[in-house]
């Protein structure tokens, strides 16, 4: 039909933790949405996966964003932009990007992840 019905799922080390609202029949979403979770020391990445609902079946993914705790230490003050979206099946071509804000907050101790999820393309 031309457009889709995208939501993101956000995993912590393949847990997923957070669901965003589905925004429907478009290609171009806008979330807006903010979320903030406790990271364990010991996690290795945080995904965000872009999906689209179907009503009638299985719903399809889109793409997915991978951020990595070796990532996240590159930009102590956090990242905030437009990143590509990697595909999850490697049969299936993906195209697409993310526009997100990522930030860590707190002491190692007690270190929270708010992560933006703004809009898609």
């Amino acid at each position: 039909t031309g457009s889709s019905d995208p939501y993101c799922i956000v995993k912590i080390d393949d847990e997923a933790i957070i669901r965003t609202a589905t925004v429907w029949k478009t290609l171009s979403p806008f979330w807006g949405e903010e979320y903030e979770v406790h990271l364990q020391p010991t996690f290795h990445s945080v995904s965000i996966y872009v999906m689209d609902e179907d009503a009638l079946s299985r719903d399809d993914v889109i793409g997915k964003v991978c951020i990595t705790r070796d990532m996240l230490a590159e930009h102590p003050k956090g990242y905030s932009g437009w990143v590509s979206l990697s595909e999850v099946d490697p049969d299936e071509e993906v195209q697409g990007e993310i526009h997100l804000r990522v930030e860590v907050l707190g002491s190692r101790g007690g270190r929270r992840l708010r992560c933006t999820v703004l809009e898609a393309r």
